[in-house]
């Protein structure tokens, strides 16, 4: 079983103060390729970390930095996305301070990928150029705006989204379309019975409200076939490119 453990992380300039997260070591001897995971929007969940635990296992030193340190979602939600959609900020800083503490490691080989979910999704997708990641693993994550420029000279991209998820209808297409235009190794599919979120285990707890935005728009919550050929997938791909 891989082990989970709660760690400081270093302040880089422009980073959180107090900055931590959750780091899924994998049994036995290393070194293993690290993956840098980055959260969906709400939070440093218990299925987050049953994330962190799960890619672990697979045989990937993981890291997952808590990008909401400095008071939860209600308090950081809205900075982070705009940290994404602008391609800097403290986000980035504290990803890559996750990036750093991973490739310093000497149970690390020194090759480090990036994947998240939802709104980390959005983030993997704006790291596939000159952030360091080996590869970039973007699961239901909004695209890039505008999309080419942030896919030249791009790692190895691998997308998974839900067909039912009318949030971001059509960017499997578009992203996959975009990867082939610029050469970009990638292997992006779109689960027709899937909606938003279903590479989770358990479906989000949420007010009445954003239940229903979840339910009838994004149509979020698992989908155990559909995460079992996404993780395969996945796992295929880092190991490729990061071992």
């Amino acid at each position: 079983m891989p082990t989970l453990t709660d760690l400081p992380l270093p302040t880089i300039e422009g980073g959180s103060p107090g900055l931590g997260g959750v780091l899924g070591v994998p049994d036995g001897e290393g070194p293993w390729p690290g993956v840098v995971m980055v959260h969906e929007a709400f939070g440093v969940t218990p299925v987050m970390r049953r994330q962190v635990e799960r890619s672990a296992a697979a045989g990937f030193l993981t890291l997952m930095p808590d990008l909401f340190v400095d008071g939860g979602p209600r308090k950081c939600l809205r900075r982070t996305f705009g940290d994404i959609a602008r391609g800097a900020g403290r986000t980035f800083d504290d990803v890559e301070s996750a990036r750093r503490t991973l490739a310093s490691r000497n149970d690390c080989t020194g090759k480090v990928g990036v994947l998240g979910f939802c709104m980390g999704g959005g983030f993997a997708l704006m790291a596939v150029q000159d952030q360091g990641f080996s590869a970039a693993s973007a699961n239901y994550g909004r695209l890039p705006k505008p999309l080419d420029p942030r896919l030249v000279g791009a790692c190895p991209v691998i997308g998974s989204y839900g067909g039912r998820d009318a949030s971001l209808r059509g960017a499997a297409a578009r992203l996959d379309a975009a990867l082939e235009r610029h050469g970009v190794p990638h292997d992006v599919q779109e689960y027709p019975t899937a909606g938003h979120s279903f590479l989770n285990d358990e479906p989000h707890e949420s007010n009445p409200v954003m239940g229903l935005l979840l339910e009838l728009v994004l149509h979020a919550g698992p989908d155990p076939a559909a995460a079992a050929d996404a993780w395969a997938r996945i796992d295929g791909f880092f190991s490729l490119h990061l071992r």
